[in-house]
């Protein structure tokens, strides 16, 4: 059984207010919002840093790092009306792997479920591992996202930064395709961090918990070179039928080390006021955090909307990826 753990400080969740929570294509890039967000915060990381975060993470510190929690809610979410969508839609379509197994029929998960689908997916989705100040060693999950570099995957906030203080984590690594230790594609280091500076500022407000990291090449091969990439989309649609994808550290989802799948008809946060999150009910446990939310998914691949954030119950729920998240998005892509 792998040990969990949450990495949020008793004043970050007393700030929150929860109780405890394709056909080919090249990338394309996303028009500039009308009103680039200012609130991009990260880190970035040295070349030797990078070397170091990849020899740091042996087969040993993989398995005893602990799955990081997603965060409680303080009550369940009830079904509530669409909320309308601002700002100009925008989306980048999903770049295919090169390698990537045709997708098989896939069990229909109102629960978490062992990916059997195989397809881009089980390429793009993976596990991240990461160090905190204290030295702590933790696990959680991200996607890779199209963009201009091809080197973008989308994850957490609380995957990235410790939002009591604001200071991001080190030794972060991302495995694409993570299966029981095994790292079929290889371990990317992440050379810039990005979160939203709101996410800090609120000490932890799950609406701004979406963070990319931008990882570094890879026997000369850039990420979504070597494994592709998921579409992105930005102020897109909400009320549909979604799927998300992490690993889960329950002995049901495998220990966190094997992909997992949800899907749901998305409703609102109805459980705290000013929520402009939307959930499922189903929910994946401690070190799917991160992991992607994906729409108009087919044959493994899709459009990422948002990244596992909050449980409540048997609902987990993703922040909605309005124009600041396309703005941190666009620095990403272009760092």
């Amino acid at each position: 059984m792998r040990r969990v753990a949450t990495l949020f400080s008793a004043l970050t969740l007393a700030t929150l207010s929860w109780t405890a929570g394709t056909a080919a294509h090249a990338a394309t890039p996303a028009p500039a919002p009308a009103h680039p967000a200012p609130s991009a915060q990260g880190t970035s990381v040295s070349t030797e840093g990078q070397r170091a975060a990849v020899r740091f993470w042996t087969a040993e510190r993989l398995r005893t790092a602990k799955d990081v929690t997603t965060l409680p809610a303080a009550r369940t979410a009830k079904l509530a009306d669409p909320a309308t969508t601002t700002g100009e839609r925008v989306s980048v379509p999903p770049l295919p792997g090169p390698t990537a197994p045709v997708s098989a029929p896939s069990t229909r998960a109102t629960s978490p479920t062992a990916w059997t689908g195989g397809g881009l997916i089980s390429t793009t989705a993976g596990k991240v591992f990461f160090q905190n100040a204290s030295g702590g060693t933790f696990a959680c999950s991200a996607t890779v996202a199209n963009s201009d570099n091809k080197s973008v995957v989308l994850t957490a906030g609380h995957c990235t930064v410790d939002a009591a203080t604001g200071t991001g984590y080190r030794n972060w690594v991302f495995i694409p395709g993570y299966n029981n230790g095994n790292r079929p594609y290889g371990t990317f280091a992440a050379r810039r961090l990005f979160w939203d500076a709101q996410y800090v500022s609120t000490r932890g407000n799950a609406n701004w918990d979406y963070a990319f990291a931008v990882m570094n090449t890879l026997n000369g091969r850039t990420l979504a070179d070597t494994v592709g990439a998921q579409g992105i989309a930005f102020n897109s649609q909400t009320g549909r039928h979604v799927h998300s994808f992490g690993y889960g550290g329950s002995a049901a989802e495998g220990n966190g080390e094997r992909l997992n799948h949800c899907e749901g008809n998305e409703f609102a946060d109805a459980g705290r006021p000013g929520s402009t999150m939307w959930g499922i009910d189903c929910v994946q446990t401690g070190g799917s955090s991160g992991g992607g939310f994906l729409a108009d998914f087919s044959g493994g691949a899709g459009y990422l909307i948002g990244n596992i954030s909050v449980s409540a119950g048997t609902n987990e729920y993703h922040p909605t990826l309005g124009n600041e998240a396309l703005g941190l998005y666009q620095r990403a892509g272009a760092a």
